[in-house]
């Protein structure tokens, strides 16, 4: 039986959207208020879901508590109440939008889980604006 578990996490995190390669006014029109020098900060909401065959002899595709564990550790402890751009290592090469986020939570989260599951991310930055990735 294939199906679909999913499990719910919030971090909160500030971030500047700023490419370097481009002049202030280039940042400020691409940007907006996200290239505020001062940074500004987001309540992120974050939904992991984790696809694969559910094993028979447990009834689980993965133990909650494990997925639950490994967000804490990969995403929570990892992002939570950070400066994206100054503390979070990826972010001193990739701006740090919503897309990246998700690519980088992707991937810390993709390196823990076993390889015979799939993974897809949902990282909404608003209510209203979110992003989903899955390694494609």
């Amino acid at each position: 039986m294939r199906i679909t578990v999913c499990r719910r996490a919030h971090f909160n995190a500030a971030h500047r959207l700023h490419n370097p390669e481009l002049s202030a006014a280039e940042n400020a029109a691409t940007f907006g208020k996200c290239n505020n020098e001062y940074y500004h900060g987001h309540n992120y909401e974050l939904i992991v879901h984790v696809t694969g065959e559910v094993d028979p002899k447990t009834g689980y595709l993965i133990d909650m508590k494990v997925l639950r564990d490994h967000i804490k550790l990969e995403v929570e402890d990892y992002l939570d109440h950070k400066n994206l751009n100054v503390q979070v290592e990826e972010f001193k090469t990739l701006n740090p939008t919503a897309e990246h986020i998700a690519y980088v939570i992707w991937n810390r989260l993709r390196s823990v889980l076993h390889t015979d599951l799939e993974l897809k991310v949902t990282l909404y930055e608003t209510p209203r604006n979110y992003v989903e990735y899955s390694g494609k």
